[in-house]
């Protein structure tokens, strides 16, 4: 009978129990570094020092009893619990792999590696999005080409795409800004027509669904963000890279340089395997996550579907304030078909209605203590794109409602569970900023 080979897995280093062990865990977390953290994510309240310290005390002596009889963690990173977090997350977007990894950023740069992308290769971005969006292709060589954005919702323009495919263009990225689906039906048209990838920034998307189907999940590849100021955390920092493709089995060597415990080279442990792509063989990087992220982030998709009712909650007592306000124009929230996930509200104003453009009004919310920012600057403003030799005052002129946008007309309002009096407040303040703005003050 055939010798049955093993599974290829990324690299989880516990040699199991022995006379003279050798542990994962170098030097193990211990009850004060465990006091340590609670009091860094539990800090206390203006006023309530003393009680603090007080139950903080208490706390601190029942974790030392608890450690008397207790063990350590014998694995801290690459372990059953990234396992646990890799299965939910794709049962929740109906993906066949997810892969755990240190950010969104990192699951971009997977994903371009296994669309086989190369120096001079193109891809197309929104002129909006987030750096991170482009830097991969830029680090390698690959040619940045942005596209112009819908002036409804700041996502890539399926029309403009089309416009801008050219026999180079390999991969293109439409990004779900604040949540809100890109328009992907023409967007995975072109991508079959031209033979292209297409890759998801669903950064803000986790949890959305465009007709049926999830975000990130439409495309070849989709990536989201489990950043802090996300609608949901792995304790600061995380992402995950979702596919329903054949590269899928490859994902978990991926994230770890190719290392594949499943095999060995003569004596040693395991053997280094380059991975194919779509045009050839690519060395794996190292992307490798923790447990307690894992944890973490577990706990908050369990949260995820209230954490979503709410700020759509807060989102549509906004539009109904601000439909009555001629000048302000509110967002799409969605319907039976597309499900934003509310990560942020986007405001626009008509600047011919209101008399002023979008400047003047972050000015005035800001002097009313209203935390707003445009997300994003458009990339042609940064000077990386300069100093590699592009042409950005060219660019800028094919991507005029860009331009439009982030000049004139729309900011972004932060949605989180504000209690009443704090919604009502940054209602009022912004068709109050308004009306000032149509009065010429």
């Amino acid at each position: 009978m055939a010798k049955k080979k093993k599974a290829a897995v990324d690299f989880r280093y516990d040699t199991g129990p022995a006379r003279v062990p050798w542990s994962a865990v170098g030097e193990p977390v211990l009850e004060d570094d465990v006091i340590e953290l609670v009091k860094f994510l539990l800090p206390p309240l203006a006023g309530k020092k003393r009680a603090y310290e007080a139950q903080l005390k208490r706390a601190a002596g029942e974790i030392t009893k608890l450690r008397a009889c207790s063990g350590t963690a014998g694995k801290l990173s690459l372990s059953k619990n990234i396992e646990a977090l890799e299965k939910q997350a794709a049962k929740i977007l109906r993906a066949k792999y997810a892969l755990f990894v240190t950010n969104a950023t990192a699951g971009f740069e997977i994903a371009h590696k296994f669309a086989g992308l190369k120096p001079g290769d193109e891809v197309i971005v929104p002129a909006i999005t987030f750096i991170s969006t482009m830097t991969y292709p830029l680090s390698i060589g690959a040619k940045i080409v942005l596209a112009d954005v819908d002036p409804r919702t700041i996502n890539i323009d399926p029309e403009d795409v089309a416009r801008k495919i050219t026999p180079r263009t390999k991969v293109i990225v439409p990004v779900h800004v604040g949540g809100y689906p890109a328009d992907m039906d023409p967007i995975m048209r072109l991508a079959r027509k031209h033979d292209i990838v297409v890759l998801e920034d669903a950064a803000h998307a986790f949890g959305g669904s465009y007709k049926g189907k999830m975000l990130g999940t439409i495309g070849h590849f989709g990536a989201y963000s489990f950043h802090e100021v996300k609608n949901i955390t792995s304790l600061g920092e995380g992402g995950i890279l979702a596919t329903n493709t054949r590269f899928g089995k490859d994902f978990a060597r991926s994230r770890f340089l190719g290392i594949d415990m499943g095999r060995q080279v003569k004596n040693w442990l395991y053997d280094v395997v380059a991975l194919p792509s779509r045009s050839g063989y690519f060395a794996p990087p190292n992307h490798s996550t923790t447990e307690i992220q894992a944890i973490g982030l577990m706990q908050q998709i369990g949260r995820l579907k209230g954490i979503i009712a709410k700020r759509k909650k807060a989102a549509t007592y906004l539009n109904s304030r601000f439909s009555k306000v001629p000048g302000i124009i509110p967002p799409p929230l969605g319907d039976a078909k597309i499900k934003p996930t509310y990560h942020l509200y986007l405001l626009q104003i008509d600047p011919e209605i209101v008399g002023d453009d979008a400047k003047t009004l972050k000015k005035k919310l800001s002097a009313r203590g209203i935390v707003n920012i445009p997300h994003y600057a458009p990339l042609y403003k940064f000077s990386i794109l300069r100093q590699l030799g592009y042409d950005t005052k060219a660019i800028e002129k094919t991507c005029p409602a860009a331009e439009e946008m982030f000049q004139r007309s729309f900011t972004h309002l932060p949605l989180y569970d504000f209690d009443s009096e704090q919604l009502k407040y940054l209602a009022d303040a912004v068709i109050d900023s308004v009306n000032e703005m149509k009065a010429g003050k």
